[in-house]
């Protein structure tokens, strides 16, 4: 069996690049962290490297990979009442991967220039994403008080007055009590100002955002 030291060197930088991007997820308390990235882009390199001694067909081992990273990126990803989770990290997995099979091609250029780019995305971008997110944000309100006539009217009026877009969702009346929902979208200011008149609102029982 022939000894190639290059390789070892090849699993050795997947370790380091996957684990910075892991720590990185692990810090931030993301389902996929430290260890979880340093197995995918390890693994990712190992796979490569084998693909190379056993068949002269590495797209077709490369493609089983991507698929393999794919089911695995699925299961990360749930959701949380109306809102999807996870999506960064599976997409983080997926990219880790393919860092892997780059250094495991011997493309270290390429490798090290995609883990730059991905290491910045997630370290710089997040305040980004965050102020964006301030301009326009999507909640689902869901409101519990005494039924009267034109209740659900009068919390339309309140979102609109707030600056707020709102649609009325699935509504349940219980005896003298009606519960209503509402997508609710709108800056994250307007959102704050809404949720302070509702929770001032005596007639409000129960509310939820």
């Amino acid at each position: 069996m022939d000894f190639y030291e290059e390789d070892i060197y090849k699993l050795l930088l997947a370790l380091l690049l996957g684990g910075a991007i892991g720590a990185e997820r692990e810090y931030r308390s993301k389902s996929a962290g430290l260890r979880t990235m340093i197995m995918i882009c390890v693994g990712s390199t190992l796979f490569t490297l084998v693909s190379h001694r056993l068949s002269p067909d590495h797209d077709r081992i490369a493609a089983n990979i991507v698929n393999g990273i794919g089911f695995l990126g699925a299961g990360i990803i749930f959701r949380e009442d109306s809102r999807v989770k996870g999506l960064t990290t599976a997409a983080t997995v997926w990219a880790v991967s393919a860092i892997g099979m780059a250094i495991g091609g011997g493309f270290f250029d390429i490798a090290l220039v995609g883990f730059g780019l991905i290491i910045g995305s997630l370290l710089m971008l997040s305040r980004l994403s965050v102020r964006i997110s301030q301009f326009r944000q999507t909640r689902e309100y869901r409101i519990t008080t005494p039924f009267k006539n034109k209740t659900l009217n009068y919390y339309d009026k309140l979102f609109e007055e707030c600056g707020l877009t709102a649609q009325r969702g699935p509504q349940l009346r219980l005896g003298s009590q009606i519960i209503g929902r509402w997508k609710v979208e709108g800056p994250e200011k307007a959102h704050e100002k809404c949720i302070k008149k509702l929770l001032n609102d005596p007639d409000v029982k129960e509310f939820e955002f």
